[in-house]
This record gives C-alpha cells, structure tokens and sequence, in this order.
C-alpha cells in the first residue's frame, strides 16, 4: 500500500468523528434514529424472549466500535451467531447530545457504566448466569474497564476483541502531530472523549493496563489483522496474562486482506474465528476455506 494511503484512511476516520459531532442539525438528530428503526430489518437478535440453549448456554452481548452503532456493526456476525444457536444482543453506548447514528464517542469510563447495565438487562431477561462478549475496536478494549473495575468479572465468561484497541493507537503516526498543534489535544477530549482516550499513552488507557491486562476467571481471545489502518500498531491489540489467545488473521489465512472495519463487518474467517473462541470444546480449525461455513 503506497504510505499517502496508510496515512489518509485513518485522517479520514478522524475527521468523521470530528464532522458528527459539529455538524448534524436538529432535524437530523430527530429524524435519523426513526428513520434507522425503520429501515433496519429485524434479524432475530436482541429477542429478549430468547433463551439460551444447553449447547450454548450464555448470551452474548455484541459491542460496536468507535463511530459505530448497535445495528450496523453486526449487520454480518449477529445473523451468523444466531444461525448458530446463540442468543445475541446488541447495545448503543458512548451517545453525544445531538448526534445520531455515530456512537461510542463519550468518555470509555462511562461507556463502561452502560455495559454494565446492559448486561444485567441481558441477565435478567434471559436467565443465564454470565454472557460472553464480543467487541470490535473500542468494544473490543472498553469492556476490560467494566471487568476490572466494575464488577464484570463474574458476569462475563468470556471476552473475545475483533481489532481491539487494547494499548492504544498512533492512527498510523497522526497522533503524534498532536503535540505540534497547540490546543488540539484538549479539543480532541473536549469534543469527542472516547478517541482521545483511545491514544497511546492516554490517561484512561494508563488506568486501564496498570497492574496487567486481564483479570482471573474471564477468557480473552483477540483477533487481529496486520492490515488495520486505524489502530497503529497492530500488535498493540494483542493482549498478555493467563488466560490469553491472541490470533493474527493472516495466519489463519494468508489471503485475508481485511482491514480495520471489513474484519467485523463482513469477514467471514474472522466470524468462524469468534465462534470458535466462544465455544472452544467444539471449535473447528479456521482456515481459508472458513469464509464458505
């Protein structure tokens, strides 16, 4: 990939988050969220009559990425999850006033209080004991906060992260312009928390990673690509501690060109790979020829 590409993907993620927070008018933040029920078809998930199986008996709670939302993150990997049996449920967190359809943008720390919330809702619906999450970039590291400090550790059996931002990221150097710029940084936290607290070396992720990544009695798998543009470097989601499966998706298949947000969206590989994390007494060998299960 020529460099001017590798720079100008993640500049542009950037200034999409910067352009939904500034720019919606009113109408918009009304009229999007009915207009996004409307369209979204019902593909049998968040069915809170749903009631987990013995073959796989904890829910599992999806968890969008920064910029993302409850429905169009898991277009692909919630339908194939419940093909497969499993109750699956899917949240909105990290809501700014006024902005719609582009979440997890608030400060991780309260993104976490949501999950924490969300997962009792799940809970209490379904009867289950714990929940298996699966998150994708932000959603795959934000809910570390919850097991760590808010008590998720006994709720959660495992937590599998597609291209988590587990030890932050340079968004492939332009991060460390920001010194460079007077004022950037503190518009950046002020404007849109959850991506300043997503860089390397950012205070949450400080907190977050003190005293080691994991926490006794939770599984974690992680799942990345070496070509994600976004979280710069990629061996930065790679987590360390007991307990720990780190997976290169190029090692289950060379081939696999995905890169930050076609991993979660509609990578198939990757979805045999969260299948088998979620239920590793059955899991096949995921290969190529996974994206035709």
């Amino acid at each position: 990939m020529l460099p001017w590409k590798r720079v100008l993907r993640p500049l542009a993620a950037f200034l999409l988050a910067a352009a939904a927070v500034t720019v919606p008018t009113a109408t918009s933040a009304h009229a999007a969220p009915a207009a996004r029920t409307a369209a979204a078809p019902d593909r049998g998930w968040n069915d809170y009559s749903c009631r987990p199986s013995t073959a796989h008996p904890r829910p599992v709670v999806l968890v969008h990425g920064t910029l993302g939302n409850s429905v169009d993150n898991w277009l692909g990997l919630a339908p194939y999850l419940k093909h497969r049996g499993y109750c699956v449920f899917s949240l909105d967190y990290g809501q700014l006033p006024g902005v719609p359809f582009f979440h997890g943008l608030g400060p991780v720390e309260k993104s976490a209080e949501q999950l924490d919330v969300f997962v009792d809702k799940v809970l209490a619906a379904t009867g289950a004991a714990e929940v298996d999450i699966v998150g994708h970039s932000q959603g795959g590291m934000m809910p570390r906060y919850y097991l760590k400090f808010l008590g998720g550790a006994a709720e959660v059996n495992a937590l599998v992260g597609i291209a988590p931002n587990n030890h932050g990221t340079t968004l492939s150097g332009i991060a460390n312009l920001l010194p460079y710029f007077p004022g950037a940084a503190d518009l950046l936290k002020s404007a849109t928390p959850a991506l300043a607290d997503q860089l390397v070396g950012s205070d949450f992720l400080t907190k977050l990673n003190a005293g080691g990544d994991t926490v006794p009695g939770v599984r974690y798998t992680v799942i990345a690509t070496r070509y994600d543009q976004v979280l710069t470097p990629y061996r930065n989601q790679f987590l360390s501690g007991p307990n720990v499966r780190n997976i290169l998706l190029q090692d289950l298949c060379p081939l696999d060109l995905s890169e930050h947000v076609a991993i979660a969206l509609v990578d198939r590989i990757a979805f045999h790979a969260v299948a088998g994390a979620l239920d590793p007494d059955r899991a096949r060998p995921t290969t190529c020829a996974s994206v035709f299960s």
